[in-house]
Order: structure tokens, then C-alpha cells, then sequence
């Protein structure tokens, strides 16, 4: 019996490890997570959409229509009859025609819609990938901030188990006899005080895959681990300046995109709205018959009726705009209005995207002073932290002095941590905004 529950044990670890194994994400399988899920993102796929169907329907805007129609009408009293006389009887009629008609020329206003609503349905596709890449921005910090506390957790029960270690080497020589009990206290305080550290990064870790996992809308963020990507070593990440940057900013970012297809779309409302001042000229035609039927008087067949009423048209139709109470005028003075209001927006996309650039890459440059100051207080600390190891084991150092020297190794190693991946952030943010990069 016990074999069997071992066996089975065996097997449901291994399907837990399976499953573990499936949530343990890289940083593209969380981007594609989160991008998939986003509901915000899929509200503006629906936007997008929309605009397509209204640029196609400005397309087909130029081609002719064309409508049947048919119609069943009863009279009562006096009415016309087949041979123009009024006479008293009830009477019906049925009719059908088809009618067709096509714009000719109307001032280019079909022609300007289209471009018109090639622009919205363009700036609605950039603004999907704007939604695309600040997603992408959220993923890669809460992503970059699992990592880090995954580091800082792994840092702090590295430094708690070293404490383990020298409690269990003191406790044997206290029991031999060699060390007094009171050398076992302040190494056990040591680590009270270093599992509090370990808690606390536990908690943060917690905390920020929490945080991932809500970007992501996923449910559950406890079984949800992630992959330490491979080309995540700062040495071999290259800082691009700031004008590189702008300059790929400029061709690849999608608000500078929205904002010049709306300037299309603005200027576009602007012949439309003087295609106002033009005539229109449509072409129309018809082709109708019917049926009378006079209640007491022989009447024709159906069919013989249907040919013998028989009738065609064809005509062309001109409007001229001669007085319209200004209508006109104010649309086009309201469309030149928005015309220079989107060039100030285009104006300011640019200027706040060179900001941003430049704050990223002062950031950076920051970043990655810390981080080198950073790997030189570690090294100058492990150092220190060696040379009153030696002291201590010689005799000639305090346990005090060996804890303060510990300390200010961990705390070396952990604001070294922190700056690394701050700088990887930095970089990243760079990448992002240059969108020269994939993630």
C-alpha cells in the first residue's frame, strides 16, 4: 500500500512541477501575455476596426446605388382611369420600378472623404500600437522588479544561512566547553534581525508579482514564476545617446504617426469643407410599370398591363449653391482652425517625446553611475568584511565589529542589486521609445 501512494505521490509532484513549470515566464511570453489580455487594448482593436469599415465605405461611396421598389395602393371614389377620365369606381394598383443614380461631380468631397478616413483609420492603428508599447513599458518594470526582489531574497537567505552556520559552529564549541554561552546570543539576534530581512524580501517579492500578474489579468499569481532573460547582463548593454534616440523616435514612434495622420485627416476637412462652394452634377435613371385594376369595367391582363405601362427615364441633376447663410464659410474657417490646432499638436508630440528622451537618458546615465559606484562599494566592502573575518577568528576583532562588516557588506550587495536592475530599466525604457529594438 505504501508503494502506491508513492508511486501516485511521485506522479502528482511531477504534474505540480509540470504546471510550475508552464508558469515560469520569459519577458516575451509576459508581453504577449499581457497584450492578449488587456482590455483596453482589445476596446481599441474594436476603434481600429471601425475606422477600416469607414474608410471602405468612403470608397464605396463612388460607386452608383441602385433600388427596386414595388407598391400595392387601393383607391375608393372617383379616381383617373387608364384613359385620363375620372369616373366613381374602386380601383388598386400595383407598381415596381428600379432606379439607379451616380454623383458625377460634387466638388472632390467623396475623393477627400476617402483620404480622410484613411488618415483616422491610420492614426487609429498607431494609436493601438502607442497602447501597445506603454503595455510593453508596464510589463518590463514590473517584470525587471520580480527579478530584482527574486535577488534580493536570494541575497538574504544567503546571509541568514551563513549566520546558521556560525550559530551551529559556536553552539559546538560552547558545548565543548571552549566559548562561553553568552558568545551563542548575539549571533541568535543576528539572525532574528536577518530573517525579518528575509521576510520582508519575501513580502516584496509577493507584492510584486502580484503586480505582474494583475498587468498580465491573470488570476493567480502564486504559482507564477519568471525566466531571467538571457541578455539581461548590464556589461553587455550599450546606452545609445540621446539623439540617436530622437532621431529613431521620430520615424518609429506611433504618437508621432497619430499625430501627423490626424494633421492629414484635419486638412482633409478642409477641401471638404470647401467642396461646399461647388455645384454637384448626379446621374440618375428609372425604370418603372404598373398595374390598374377599375372594380366593375373590363381591365387588360397582368402582363399585357405591365408592358403596355412600361416606362424609362434617365436625367441629369445640377445644384448650384448660390446662398447657403454662411454655412459654408464657417465650416471651412472651423476646418482651418483645427488644421492649425493639429500642427500645434504635432508640435508638442515632438517636443514632449525629445523630453522624455532626454529625461530617460539622464536617468540612465544616473543609473549606470550608481551601478559602477555601486561595484566598487561591494568590493571595497567584501574586502573589509574578509580582513575582520580573519581579525575575528585571530582573535582580534569583536563579534560586533564582524556583524557591522557583514551588514555593510549586505547592504552593499543589495544596493548593488537594486542599481543593476535600475539600469537595465533605464535601458530598456530607451529601447523602448527608440522602438529600434523588439523586446
Amino acid at each position: 500500500m505504501s508503494k502506491k501512494i508513492l508511486i501516485l505521490t511521485t506522479i502528482f509532484s511531477l504534474f505540480l512541477g509540470k504546471i510550475n513549470a508552464q508558469t515560469a515566464l520569459t519577458l516575451e511570453q509576459s508581453i504577449e501575455i499581457a497584450l492578449e489580455n488587456n482590455r483596453n487594448i482589445r476596446q481599441q482593436e474594436l476603434t481600429r476596426q471601425a475606422r477600416e469599415i469607414a474608410f471602405n465605405q468612403a470608397r464605396q461611396d463612388l460607386l452608383p446605388n441602385l433600388n427596386a421598389s414595388a407598391g400595392q395602393n387601393f383607391m375608393f371614389g372617383r379616381s383617373l382611369n387608364n384613359d385620363n377620365v375620372f369616373q366613381s369606381a374602386n380601383s388598386s394598383q400595383t407598381t415596381f420600378g428600379i432606379s439607379a443614380g451616380i454623383t458625377l461631380f460634387d466638388g472632390l468631397r467623396l475623393r477627400n472623404n476617402i483620404h480622410l478616413r484613411r488618415a483616422e483609420m491610420h492614426a487609429s492603428e498607431a494609436d493601438l500600437q502607442k497602447m501597445k508599447s506603454d503595455i510593453t513599458l508596464s510589463v518590463t518594470a514590473a517584470f525587471l522588479q520580480v527579478l530584482m526582489n527574486k535577488e534580493l531574497l536570494q541575497l538574504a537567505e544567503e546571509q541568514l544561512s551563513l549566520t546558521q552556520v556560525r550559530i551551529e559552529d559556536r553552539r559546538a564549541l560552547i558545548e565543548s566547553g571552549r566559548l562561553p554561552e553568552g558568545e551563542l546570543f548575539e549571533l541568535q539576534a543576528q539572525a532574528a534581525r536577518e530573517e525579518f530581512n528575509r521576510v520582508q524580501a519575501d513580502n516584496s517579492l509577493r507584492l510584486s508579482l502580484l503586480d505582474l500578474a494583475q498587468i498580465l489579468e491573470l488570476d493567480d499569481f502564486r504559482n507564477l514564476s519568471v525566466v531571467m532573460p538571457e541578455n539581461l547582463n548590464p556589461n553587455d548593454i550599450l546606452l545609445p545617446s540621446a539623439e540617436t534616440v530622437y532621431e529613431n523616435a521620430l520615424q518609429n514612434r506611433p504618437e508621432i504617426r497619430s499625430a501627423e495622420y490626424r494633421l492629414q485627416s484635419s486638412e482633409r476637412n478642409v477641401a471638404i469643407a470647401r467642396s461646399g462652394f461647388s455645384p454637384t452634377l448626379s446621374l440618375g435613371g428609372n425604370f418603372g410599370t404598373a398595374y390598374r385594376n377599375f372594380s366593375g369595367f373590363e381591365n387588360n391582363s397582368f402582363g399585357s398591363q405591365l408592358n403596355e405601362n412600361m416606362s424609362t427615364g434617365v436625367g441629369l441633376n445640377l445644384q448650384i449653391p448660390i446662398f447657403n447663410r454662411f454655412e459654408v464659410q464657417n465650416r471651412v474657417r472651423n476646418a482651418q482652425l483645427n488644421v492649425e490646432s493639429s500642427r500645434i499638436s504635432v508640435e508638442n508630440t515632438h517636443l514632449e517625446l525629445r523630453k522624455t528622451i532626454q529625461q530617460a537618458y539622464q536617468n540612465a546615465l544616473a543609473a549606470k553611475s550608481r551601478w559602477n559606484a555601486a561595484g566598487q562599494t561591494e568590493i571595497a566592502a567584501r574586502e573589509a568584511y574578509r580582513f575582520v573575518s580573519q581579525r575575528f577568528e585571530n582573535g582580534r576583532a569583536t563579534q560586533f565589529e564582524l556583524f557591522q562588516a557583514k551588514n555593510n557588506l549586505t547592504q552593499a550587495l543589495s544596493e548593488q542589486t537594486q542599481a543593476k536592475f535600475e539600469y537595465v530599466f533605464r535601458v530598456k525604457i530607451l529601447e523602448i521609445l527608440s522602438a529600434s529594438q523588439q523586446l
